[in-house]
């Protein structure tokens, strides 16, 4: 759901006591947008192949995503990378959880997107979703410390900026000020991840920028010019858009997206 900037111009045309009311169910509306964890897009790699019931590679599948205990570290910590096996029984198992989710939250996308994988790719030893909330991959392929840039996605809002309204710079230098945050901090806490929001006139645009932990700060800044140059007809001139990847993700939207924890309450200046 996309809040977009021109809607409010006509919310001068309301009595005052019904642009409160508004006003108030569009926070409601934000909020419980922020609760979701919608399903986006998923990629059962066909060139992988397929296992058979009691193999080998079924029994180190089963080792790797059954024991992963409620009070784990990698929920915590929002990620797991994790191989297990050799030749053609090799797992490379990845869980990764959006920068301001953890805990419960982690573990709840984890399960969900677990148990999607197995319905919408049953039987395919290698395999991928997207949520809002996470990303999960299972693979026959070693990728560590490797940028990957076949497995990416693009979403964005369909309507397009005002040329006279905002440009592609505003969302862009928020992106790139995020950026130098999230090389600074280092990948500390698991990942390399920064938020925030900054004001354009009487509206605020929000952005995040998240790399995987396994990647050197280079690499991550290298990953994420990458992904805006090379989606530029998707998120250009768009009232919000994301690029979701494994190695490397960012989004900018007008409302907010985030969960409360990881916004700041001072604008960052663009």
């Amino acid at each position: 759901m996309y809040i977009l900037p021109s809607e409010s111009k006509r919310l001068f045309l309301v009595p005052i006591l019904a642009v409160m009311a508004i006003q108030f169910l569009f926070v409601r509306t934000v909020s419980s947008v922020n609760m979701t964890n919608t399903y986006l897009h998923h990629k059962c790699f066909v060139d992988q192949g397929k296992y058979e019931p009691g193999s080998k590679y079924e029994e180190n599948l089963n080792f790797i995503i059954e024991p992963i205990p409620v009070t784990s570290e990698s929920f915590e910590k929002g990620t797991k990378m994790e191989m297990i096996g050799e030749g053609p029984d090799l797992i490379s198992f990845t869980l990764q959880c959006r920068g301001d989710i953890s805990g419960p939250r982690c573990r709840s996308c984890y399960a969900t997107a677990l148990s999607a994988l197995h319905r919408r790719c049953p039987g395919y030893k290698g395999r991928m979703i997207w949520y809002d909330q996470c990303i999960l991959e299972i693979s026959t392929i070693d990728s560590l410390d490797k940028i990957d840039y076949n497995n990416n996605l693009c979403v964005s809002n369909a309507k397009k900026m005002m040329a006279h309204y905002y440009s592609n710079s505003d969302w862009l230098d928020l992106i790139h000020n995020l950026t130098t945050k999230a090389l600074r901090q280092g990948n500390s806490k698991g990942m390399y991840y920064a938020a925030g929001e900054t004001r354009l006139g009487m509206d605020n645009i929000y952005a995040m920028v998240q790399c995987s932990f396994y990647l050197s700060s280079k690499d991550c800044e290298k990953c994420l010019r990458h992904n805006i140059k090379h989606y530029e007809d998707c998120c250009f001139n768009r009232q919000g858009a994301r690029v979701l990847g494994k190695s490397c993700s960012f989004r900018y939207e007008f409302y907010p997206f985030f969960f409360e924890k990881s916004r700041r309450p001072k604008y960052l200046k663009i």
